[in-house]
C-alpha cells in the first residue's frame, strides 16, 4: 500500500492525550493530516504527540497541542479560535473526550458525580459540535466532519451506568439532530460506538465485570487499532457520504441480547 502524501486538511481531536483519542490523533498525522491535539494536560498532550512519530519531517506543523477544559463553554471558545487563528479552517472534529464512573445504582449516586459526568460527556460535547458546527459553516471551502464517540452503553446499558448511559444516549441524539441541520452545509456528523477496547480502563473485563443476570464474568476485548481502522474509513470519506452509526465490538463480548 503506497505511503498517503501530506495535505492541509485540519483535524481536531479531543480527550487525544491518552487511549483512543491518542491514537486515532496519530493515524490522522501518520494520514497526512495536520492535527490539534485537545485535553486537560498539556503534559500528557506533548507526550502524545512524541509517540505520534515524525513521519513527514515537520511534526511541529503536523501536530499541535491546545489544552482545554471541554466542559468549560469558554475554555472550548479558546480553543476553538486557537484553531481558527493557527489554521484558518476545520475540516474533522474527533468530539471523543469523555469519562466513565464507578458501577453505582440511581440512589448511589451524588449530584456532583451526576453534573460531573453531564459536564463532560453531554455539555463537553455539544460545546465542541457547536463550535465545530459554526466554523464550518462560516469557512471557504464550507463544511467539514464531526464524529462523535458515543457508546454501544446508550442502547444496552451495563448494570449500574446509569449516568454514563444517560449522557451517551444523550449524544446518539446530537448525532442525528446535527447531522440533519448539517446538510445544507456539507457538514456531515456521524457516531461511532465502541464495545470493550483493551485499555487500562478495560483491564478489569479480563477478571471479571457485572453482567445483566447479577453474575460477574471476564468479557472478550479487542485491540485499539480495530476502533482506529474504523474511524479512519469514516474520516476519509468525502462528504457527500457519512456514516451516522457505526459499532465496533469485541466479537465474543456480551453485547447482542444483553439483559
Amino acid at each position: 500500500m503506497a505511503q498517503p502524501t501530506p495535505h492541509n486538511r485540519i483535524a481536531l481531536v479531543t480527550g487525544a492525550g491518552s487511549g483512543i483519542g491518542l491514537a486515532c490523533a496519530a493515524a490522522l498525522v501518520a494520514d497526512g493530516w495536520r492535527v490539534v491535539y485537545t485535553g486537560r494536560r498539556a503534559e500528557a498532550l506533548a507526550a502524545a504527540i512524541a509517540r505520534a512519530g515524525d513521519p513527514w519531517g515537520d511534526i511541529a506543523e503536523r501536530a499541535v497541542a491546545i489544552p482545554c477544559d471541554v466542559g468549560d463553554e469558554h475554555s472550548v471558545a479558546a480553543l476553538f479560535a486557537g484553531v481558527h487563528q493557527r489554521f484558518g479552517r476545520l475540516d474533522l472534529l474527533f468530539n471523543n473526550a469523555g469519562i466513565s464512573l464507578p458501577v453505582q445504582t440511581p440512589d448511589q449516586i451524588d449530584a456532583a458525580t451526576w453534573r460531573r459526568a453531564v459536564d463532560t460527556n453531554l455539555n463537553g460535547m455539544f460545546f465542541c459540535l457547536s463550535n465545530a458546527f459554526k466554523q464550518m459553516r462560516e469557512q471557504s471551502p464550507q463544511g467539514g466532519r464531526i464524529i462523535n464517540n458515543g457508546s454501544i452503553s446508550a442502547s444496552a446499558p451495563r448494570p449500574g451506568s446509569i449516568a454514563y448511559t444517560a449522557t451517551k444516549h444523550a449524544v446518539s441524539g446530537l448525532t442525528r439532530a446535527a447531522s440533519l441541520d448539517g446538510r445544507p452545509f456539507d457538514i456531515a456528523v456521524g457516531q461511532i460506538d465502541i464495545g470493550n477496547v483493551a485499555s487500562d480502563m478495560t483491564e478489569r473485563m479480563t477478571q471479571g465485570v457485572p453482567q445483566a443476570d447479577g453474575s460477574i464474568r471476564p468479557e472478550a476485548r479487542m485491540e485499539v487499532q480495530a476502533v482506529v481502522d474504523s474511524f479512519m474509513t469514516m474520516a476519509r470519506l468525502p462528504l457527500t457520504a457519512n456514516v451516522l452509526f457505526m459499532t465496533v465490538m469485541a466479537t465474543k463480548m456480551p453485547f447482542v441480547g444483553r439483559g
